[in-house]
């Protein structure tokens, strides 16, 4: 063994393998194969992202100062110099004028927070729309979302830590929020800042929580989702000599490995480009937090702004009950609409699965275009978050356009409930039309302009056939049915259980795959061809397509057979 090991391996590599046995399982793994396509580079961006976070917070570790405790500033800042102010903001100031490479390593720091959410956010976009939270990968959204939430988290707390005026701000709102809490807001406040707000324990445990506890919580679900991700092979998109048992595309080592390192080094230059020339959280001007002050046209970072923005539209009334003070307009818009949007969200795989009854592995993307209710109710997500983002800075649109805040506030508090049904039905009735152009380019091919007469003068336009690459990947997909009840009894009379829930169970799915475009039969294909317009212009759409078509007309028999 030993003598294989050192003809394979170079020396220090062989001794580690006659200790640790990684050459077999190094192997294996470095020869696994993943898809190339831009869009799963999204993914990476998060996960090179949050690499910047880890060395760029490393970094300020080392000379920020978690502590409340009051100092006179006498820094490089004339302009604060002699104010008293706590020690957080005097070392983040610190950091930023006397610290060599401070303030470019915040600017990263601050840069690479706004990118690992953004890109999380974007690239659970891009699953969701093309459906690879489907079996098995139910378990990775969940984890993929939890990873998103404590993004956030993890992005205000440290927002939070200079101790400046717009974060002592948005502090404010947040204590307020956690004070609406029925029974038990008051003691919650009074257990993590310490006390009266803003309290002197704040900036020590929310430093611990910032660079020990939400680190470590967003590793380990870094680790699990990268696990899982390989247990279960990549996903990739139709295509030709791609299937649902095979994933085609280059191998880890040396190709992915390879582009995986350059790609690095791109995203981090970008950030340290941003960080280098676009100022973001100029903390020296806002100055040092004072709960008698308030920062006019305070806005939190952007992955905040639907959560502030909730609460400014929601209209302002309260009730009491047995002495007990409910605050609706930030209970509803703070403590209930949060946690409902992101359980739906994050249960929605399993929402899915439950009206389709599709409970097979899918290790192929659907188009957007071939789920429309899904695409429909992604763009009702997206359109009810964004009008939310867009009311957390209502005061900003008003003052700017020279509108009444009165009004964009009203605006906002109707578009809210009736945006998400129009975007649903517009996305939704667009995905239908593209499935309809889709399956006029498989029977009729592409249109060419010429203009042909026949003997008995007939004027006909001849179609030029689409390639057959083009046509197997219009056919990659299932033909889709609704669940159907099933008889209301059994060979033995016997009344069918949970009756009722299985007629809301097919209503739904009736209601999933409502004017769902179905793809072209083998007759129907075969009937285009030989009526395509008379000319023979069809004939090189080839029999391997509608071999693919029966293929999932057989595919989606079985899934009916199942259920």
């Amino acid at each position: 063994m030993t003598a294989v090991a050192d003809k394979d391996f170079p020396a220090p590599v062989a001794w580690a393998d006659d200790r640790l046995g990684i050459g077999k399982i190094g192997k294996k793994n470095l020869r696994k194969v993943f898809p190339d396509h831009w869009s799963f580079m999204l993914g990476e961006i998060a996960l090179y992202s949050f690499i910047i976070l880890l060395l760029s917070g490393v970094f300020l570790t080392l000379w920020f100062k978690p502590s409340m405790a009051e100092v006179e500033y006498q820094g490089s800042y004339s302009l604060l110099k002699g104010l008293h102010m706590s020690e957080a903001y005097a070392s983040a100031l610190d950091i930023s004028f006397d610290i060599r490479g401070g303030l470019l390593m915040r600017q990263i720091h601050h840069w690479a927070a706004v990118l690992f959410v953004a890109s999380m956010m974007v690239h659970l976009l891009r699953i969701f729309f093309t459906g690879a939270f489907r079996k098995p990968r139910e378990l990775n959204w969940v984890i993929g979302f939890g990873m998103l939430f404590l993004g956030i988290i993890e992005g205000f707390i440290g927002y939070g830590l200079p101790d400046d005026l717009l974060s002592g701000t948005g502090l404010r709102i947040t204590q307020g929020m956690i004070q609406a809490s029925p029974v038990v807001g008051t003691w919650m406040s009074f257990f993590i800042f310490g006390g009266e707000f803003p309290g002197d324990d704040f900036v020590p445990r929310f430093f611990t929580i910032h660079v020990l506890l939400i680190p470590g919580l967003i590793l380990a679900l870094v680790t699990a989702h990268l696990f899982l991700v390989v247990y279960h092979k990549h996903t990739q998109y139709p295509g030709p000599g791609r299937t649902e048992k095979n994933v085609v595309g280059y191998p880890l080592m040396p190709v992915y490995m390879a582009k995986a390192g350059g790609f690095f080094f791109v995203v981090f230059g970008i950030t340290a480009l941003m960080g280098a020339l676009l100022q973001i959280n100029p903390i020296w001007l806002y100055g040092p937090y004072n709960p008698a002050e308030v920062t006019a046209g305070s806005q939190p970072d952007w992955y905040m702004g639907w959560l502030e923005g909730s609460v400014r539209i929601m209209p302002g009334f309260e009730s009491e009950f047995w002495g007990i003070t409910l605050s609706w307009n930030l209970i509803i818009p703070a403590l209930l609409i949060p946690p409902a949007f992101v359980t739906l969200v994050a249960l929605y795989p399993f929402i899915e699965q439950w009206i389709t009854g599709d409970k097979r592995e899918h290790h192929l993307l659907d188009r957007p275009r071939n789920m429309p209710t899904r695409t429909g109710i992604g763009a009702a997500f997206i359109t009810f978050y964004g009008l939310l983002w867009i009311g957390g800075g209502n005061d900003l649109i008003a003052t700017h356009f020279g509108i009444s805040l009165n009004s964009v506030t009203w605006f906002l508090r109707v578009a809210v409930f009736l945006g998400p049904v129009l975007a649903f039905w517009a996305a939704r009735r667009i995905a239908i039309s593209l499935q309809r152009a889709d399956n006029e380019r498989l029977l009729h091919g592409l249109e060419s302009g010429v203009i042909m007469r026949s003997p008995d003068g007939e004027y006909t336009e001849k179609h030029t056939p689409i390639s057959k690459y083009e046509a197997y990947e219009l056919t990659a997909r299932e033909r889709i049915l609704p669940l159907e009840v099933g008889p209301e009894t059994d060979e033995n009379g016997v009344a069918a259980p949970h009756r009722g829930i299985k007629k809301v169970r097919a209503a739904l799915s009736r209601f999933y795959f409502a004017d769902a475009v179905q793809k072209p039969t083998r007759e129907e294909i075969e009937a285009a061809h030989s009526h395509g317009h008379g000319h023979g212009d069809h004939d090189e759409l080839g029999h391997s397509d509608e071999a693919e078509v029966e293929a999932g007309e057989a595919t989606t028999r079985e899934q009916v057979t199942k259920h």
